[in-house]
């Protein structure tokens, strides 16, 4: 906690912050062009928040992404947020409030998990353990433009735009999200207004970044393509930190969460 809070200290590092709020996955060449501060100062703020795990980062080529990671977030939330008037938290409340009610059109959660990166794979694609922790399974040969059937609780999800788009085992993973369905629906107990409004919106993806870190292997995740006041997003949100915190506690303990 001592390094996010340190991060927070600095009006500079919330300001990129801010910025990363309006738009996330910027460059930094994007990001000194909307700050007046020099490249270097740009490039130094930017290594302390992602030490403090506040910003995490993906390639795109040649190209370095900053997003914000929702993860120290969501602990400080639940550790302090809950106990403490929020008046008394000062620039981190309006840093939590600014996540919470500014549009934006991804979701970016970076974690470290006690494994190695083939075991962190089968994780991801074997459904022996996406069952376990996720209550889902993947039909599909993991192949690149390969179709994915989603089973989850016995309602099978398919269509022609539910593809694997990127495989590269042991290091990178993304596909296509599934289809809202009406038998989805049902068995995730979802009312037919929010069924409705999801149907509605452009279809995400998700994409799992491995990197080996020692010991543990560091996943972010980064779930985008979100429409403006995306229903999908706010559900995602809140069961993405859920989901990753039982695969960590699969994986380093052999039972995930309750």
């Amino acid at each position: 906690m001592d390094e996010v809070f340190k991060a927070l200290a600095d009006p500079s590092r919330r300001r990129l912050l801010d910025v990363l709020n309006e738009r996330n996955g910027q460059t930094l060449r994007e990001l000194c062009a909307g700050l007046d501060m020099a490249r270097q100062s740009v490039s130094k703020h930017l290594a302390v928040l992602e030490a403090a795990g506040l910003v995490t980062t993906t390639r795109r080529g040649r190209e370095k992404l900053h997003h914000l990671d929702a993860a120290p977030i969501n602990a400080i939330a639940d550790r302090w947020m809950t106990r403490y008037d929020r008046r008394r938290a000062g620039a981190l409340a309006d840093l939590k409030r600014a996540l919470e009610s500014a549009p934006m059109n991804e979701f970016a959660y970076t974690t470290y998990i006690n494994t190695t990166p083939e075991k962190l794979w089968q994780a991801l694609t074997d459904p022996a353990f996406t069952r376990q922790y996720w209550g889902v399974s993947f039909e599909t040969d993991w192949k690149k433009g390969s179709p994915m059937i989603w089973d989850e609780s016995g309602a099978k999800t398919e269509h022609p735009d539910q593809v694997v788009l990127e495989s590269d085992p042991y290091r990178r993973l993304s596909y296509t999200w599934h289809t809202f369905t009406a038998e989805w629906a049902a068995g995730n107990e979802i009312d037919a207004e929010t069924l409705a409004k999801l149907q509605g919106e452009s279809r995400t993806k998700v994409t799992f970044t491995l990197e080996p870190q020692g010991e543990m292997v560091k996943l972010t995740v980064l779930h985008d393509g979100f429409d403006d006041d995306s229903t999908t997003l706010a559900m995602c949100s809140q069961g993405w930190p859920a989901l990753l915190s039982s695969l960590k506690t699969l994986l380093e303990t052999g039972v995930p969460l309750p």
